[in-house]
């Protein structure tokens, strides 16, 4: 299943890479993937706190291979907006901003829904329960942290890409149409 994992991580990218046509942004939003990752592990060693009998058995691991395609999702949201806006004349920087304050209530709405539509496997006992509750928790774990953390990370790195790219072209030659320059700052008397 690990192979799986390393599976669905290639195939993302790869398809990210054809839709934003850079090979650099797809991978600003593949950071999320170890946040999630991380997320997972926190809640499924906050399971195996309360049931010892959790294990990482076959299901659980197909949590993580479900995180893959579902926490790139809030990355894909403030990247695409930031590039649309870029496109249409803003700066960066203003561009960045205005996409996290713009995204930042369906980020929340989309990550609570999912969370807490799989919260039950987590947490409600019965029988059969114990099957899904490794997969459950992963995933909301893995959703819960990686939307806090991607609200900061995100717009960072992707700040730091747009410069490096427009940097890159620049010693090539090569004229970046989609980015105006940022501003010059006056010193203040």
């Amino acid at each position: 299943l690990q192979t799986d994992f390393h599976i669905a991580i290639i195939l993302t990218y790869l398809l990210l890479a054809a839709l934003f046509q850079s090979f650099v942004y797809p991978l600003v939003i593949l950071l999320t993937v170890p946040l999630a990752t991380f997320g997972g592990v926190l809640g499924l060693r906050t399971v195996q706190i309360f049931d010892s009998m959790q294990q990482l058995d076959v299901l659980t691991m197909l949590g993580f291979v479900i995180l893959v395609g579902t926490v790139i999702n809030n990355s894909i949201l403030i990247v695409y907006h930031a590039l649309q806006r870029m496109r249409d004349g803003d700066t960066p920087r203003e561009a960045v901003m205005e996409s996290v304050r713009v995204r930042v209530r369906p980020i929340f709405m989309s990550t609570a829904t999912s969370a807490l539509g799989m919260l039950p496997l987590v947490i409600m006992p019965g029988a059969g329960s114990e099957l899904y509750r490794g997969l459950g928790s992963v995933v909301v774990g893995g959703l819960a942290l990686s939307a806090v953390i991607t609200l900061f990370l995100t717009p960072l790195v992707f700040s730091y890409a747009v410069e490096a790219v427009v940097k890159v072209r620049g010693l090539f030659g090569m004229k970046e149409v989609a980015v105006k320059p940022e501003p010059e700052l006056e010193p203040s008397t």
